[in-house]
């Protein structure tokens, strides 16, 4: 952007303090604002037809231009936080028009997944059972669509994360830096709730971490939280209730459960 200095010399208006020039000025500061505003930016990863992708807009306060921030800078620090998670591949395949419905039964859990998106207030999903059914694509779409919308949305691989927090429960400042972001993020997509390594046994600190992550946006209705994993919500409950009745109460409208069945694995398939 040129300065408004060199501008106005270039001009030969004058000073805009002496009386009588404050009309010319206006009219110079608008006319470089409305010339920053048809400028097209080199900013990547969304095309925003709103600011060209500069991510600003130049605007007049008073005799003054300012820039204000478009709203495309948070939708673009949202695909940065998904591809930092290692979802930017899957978000572009994973979609709900890639979605095979040769089946009635995946026809019924893809519409089931398209109306969270539009009907989320106080309501998690969850899509759990046969393993390779695609349940993380259909979780992943959702991802993507509410990302349009402009929502902040984070991922974590309970697997991975799970591990990192347990690891560091004790050192006060680290626990808090890593879980905070993922308990008070507007959308939170878990993959994989309770996969351990090696198929382990669901321990107690898991439990705990569980408990203190979706307690945490169970009352905060505001707070969207999508799941999957290989457990039924029954077995959820199992493993323990306080976590499995806070997932059942949410996702009463949104569960989706695929039994386990491996004709059902696409994994499988050729």
């Amino acid at each position: 952007m040129r300065e408004i200095a060199d501008i106005l010399k270039e001009s030969e208006i004058p000073n805009p303090t002496d009386q009588g020039s404050e009309r010319s000025y206006s009219g110079l500061i608008q006319k470089i604002c409305d010339s920053e505003n048809q400028t097209h930016g080199d900013l990547t990863g969304y095309d925003c037809p709103e600011c060209l992708n500069r991510g600003y807009f130049s605007v007049m306060r008073g005799d003054e231009m300012v820039i204000r921030e478009c709203g495309c800078s948070e939708i673009r620090a949202n695909i940065r936080r998904i591809r930092n998670s290692g979802l930017a591949d899957t978000l572009e395949e994973y979609t709900f028009d890639r979605f095979r419905t040769d089946q009635p039964w995946q026809k019924v859990i893809k519409e089931l997944a398209q109306r969270f998106v539009t009907d989320h207030y106080g309501k998690w999903l969850y899509a759990g059972g046969q393993s390779g059914s695609g349940k993380s694509h259909l979780c992943t779409a959702v991802a993507g669509e509410l990302l349009k919308q402009g929502k902040s949305v984070r991922y974590m691989l309970w697997r991975d994360e799970s591990v990192k927090l347990k690891a560091c429960v004790n050192d006060d400042y680290e626990y808090s830096r890593l879980i905070e972001p993922l308990k008070c993020v507007e959308v939170l997509y878990i993959d994989d709730l309770f996969k351990t390594m090696q198929n382990r046994a669901v321990t107690q600190a898991d439990v705990n971490l569980a408990f203190e992550l979706l307690n945490y946006r169970y009352i905060n209705k505001r707070l969207v939280t999508i799941l999957s994993g290989e457990k039924s919500v029954e077995e959820l409950i199992g493993t323990d209730e306080a976590v499995g009745s806070r997932i059942y109460h949410r996702t009463k409208e949104y569960c989706i459960e695929i039994s386990r069945d491996r004709t059902r694995n696409y994994r499988l398939k050729n």
